[in-house]
């Protein structure tokens, strides 16, 4: 089963703006999806369920959605879960990892998503660990694949997750004292209000409500 999702954004009302208000998308289900999984996902799974003793346990969901296998790993298995992938399954690279915020999902509103891919076997997977806002702490992967270390800065700087082991974990893009991380959806629009011709347009944050 998949939960429908209206608009995007999180904007509702006249508020959104950005055009994709009409928009109605399907949402993966909480679950695992069944096998087959088709294509080379099946192989994927045999061979790290093989290597990897401890798969059932470290492995919470599996999920095949849109063309793309997505393994949901518990946080304190991420980096030998990672070391397997490259050393037994050749996934060589991890193309960097991008941060979500859900607010609404109560103990796991952080995700950190690892997008990974075999150049020997031409394979792509996704990994994705959660964790709460109230203790935004995953492991950093760096030790694994070193490509990763400005991918998580960023991530640390836009979202606030908090990447133990990181080398050196600052922020990237935002001045060292920058309050709060921009990428969040409770992170305030702020903005000014702009005059032109006697009329006055207010701020983004006072002219739209977000949810």
């Amino acid at each position: 089963m998949s939960d429908t999702q209206q608009g995007m954004f999180g904007a509702s009302g006249t508020g959104d703006t950005s055009g994709y208000g009409g928009l109605v998308r399907q949402s993966a289900s909480a679950g695992s999806t069944e096998r087959p999984f088709g294509g080379y996902f099946d192989q994927v799974a045999d061979d790290l369920e093989r290597a990897y003793p401890d798969f059932a346990d470290a492995i919470t969901r599996v999920v095949v959605d849109r063309g793309e296998l997505t393994l949901h790993l518990k946080r304190e298995r991420l980096v030998e879960v990672a070391r397997i992938l490259r050393d037994k399954l050749l996934f060589e690279m991890c193309m960097g990892v991008s941060g979500v915020h859900y607010p609404e999902r109560t103990g796991s509103e952080l995700v950190a998503v690892y997008p990974l891919l075999s150049m020997t076997k031409n394979q792509r997977i996704r990994l994705e660990v959660c964790t709460a806002d109230s203790d935004p702490h995953i492991p950093s992967v760096v030790e694994v694949w070193g490509g990763n270390n400005w991918h998580e800065r960023e991530t640390f700087d836009m979202f606030g997750i908090i990447f133990d082991g990181h080398p050196g974990l600052t922020r990237i893009l935002m001045p060292d004292d920058w309050d709060g991380h921009p990428q969040r959806k409770d992170y305030p629009l702020g903005g000014i209000a702009v005059e032109y011709k006697g009329a006055t347009t207010p701020a983004p944050s006072q002219r739209r409500a977000y949810e």
